[in-house]
């Protein structure tokens, strides 16, 4: 068996990820999205298990108690990662690979995990978490004549007025038919 690290560096070369590699056996590099843009990782290459760790987003103005509680019933659908909070609040997705099973099919369903997760997940997270904040840029902007179509994704609840909840129109709701990846 060679060295986890070789592995993933061949890895990332063979699927054109640019990466840096700050010290042995660490990788840092972008995974391309649609709704998030990028979504920065970091594989760590430990003693026992491969580290995976990448940000989702910056800590909520408001909401924190739905905000986690979407999260935590996210994690019960997904597959080798899982929501998480850094002392600040910011939020990531983390998880652990034994060495043995860094191979080009686990790390394809990992990272696949990660990009789904983040990328199915942001619109979601930004509503129930910048509710107030995208109300007040959504408005200014109108008020403006200025282009909103960063905003496009929220504009069916920011068009039915105050009174309308986020959260239930990116996949904030409780979305019962969404695949567990768990399998």
């Amino acid at each position: 068996m060679s060295d986890p690290a070789d592995r993933l560096r061949a890895y990332l070369e063979a699927n054109d990820l640019e990466y840096d590699e700050p010290r042995p056996g660490q990788f840092s590099f972008a995974l391309p999205g649609e709704k998030k843009l990028q979504t920065p990782v970091r594989l760590d290459v430990g003693v026992h298990a491969l580290g995976v760790h990448a940000f989702v987003c910056r800590r909520p103005d408001e909401n924190h108690e739905r905000v986690y509680e979407w999260l935590l019933q996210r994690n019960l659908r997904l597959y080798g990662v899982a929501f998480a909070v850094d002392r600040l609040g910011d939020i990531y997705l983390d998880g652990r690979l034994p060495l043995s099973m860094v191979e080009e099919d686990e790390l394809d369903r990992l990272l696949g995990t990660v990009l789904s997760t983040a990328d199915d997940s942001f619109n979601a997270i930004l509503e129930l978490g910048f509710a107030s904040s995208i109300r007040k840029e959504w408005e200014w902007r109108r008020l403006r004549g200025e282009p909103t179509h960063n905003l496009e994704a929220f504009r069916g609840w920011l068009e039915a007025g105050a009174d309308a909840q986020p959260g239930t129109q990116s996949g904030g709701g409780e979305d019962e038919d969404e695949t567990d990846q768990r399998r």
